[in-house]
């Protein structure tokens, strides 16, 4: 089993993007028993809130599910346990670099460029779009 974790600030747009759009694309390729996904943050701030509701209606707009989602923090356990995390900016990765060991195998970027952050763009569909983009990547790498 692939363990893939997708980690951003908060844990309620580009992460929670990321689970819920590689979710949908295992499933829909028959590979659900092959993969274990989810997301956490960096930060604290929105520990144990929902994915935010524009993030929630981009998602929906393209028939992806994402209810039940609770903001969490990374932690030195889920570093252990999963196989890849991938952050979305060059700030997700400067606080990775404070709360986990260095391990450019495992902590990767998921694009070669930062993920649009729709916090600050209010542009969910490029955030979309690039978590698309990203999501193809890994489900390529792992095929």
């Amino acid at each position: 089993m692939i363990k893939i974790l997708f980690c951003c600030h908060g844990n309620i747009c580009r992460s929670p993007m990321g689970e819920f759009v590689l979710k949908d694309m295992v499933k829909k390729a028959g590979r659900e028993d092959d993969f274990e996904i989810a997301s956490r943050a960096v930060s604290r701030e929105e520990i144990g809130n929902p994915v935010y509701p524009p993030a929630r209606r981009e998602m929906k707009k393209h028939g992806v599910r994402c209810e039940g989602h609770a903001a969490r923090q990374i932690s030195m356990a889920d570093y252990r346990h999963f196989d890849r995390i991938y952050y979305m900016d060059q700030s997700n990765a400067r606080y990775l670099a404070r709360l986990l060991p260095e391990d450019p195998e495992k902590i990767r970027p998921l694009l070669t460029r930062d993920v649009a952050d729709p916090w600050y763009t209010g542009d969910f569909t490029a955030t979309w779009n690039d978590i698309v983009e990203g999501c193809t990547k890994i489900l390529e790498e792992f095929a």
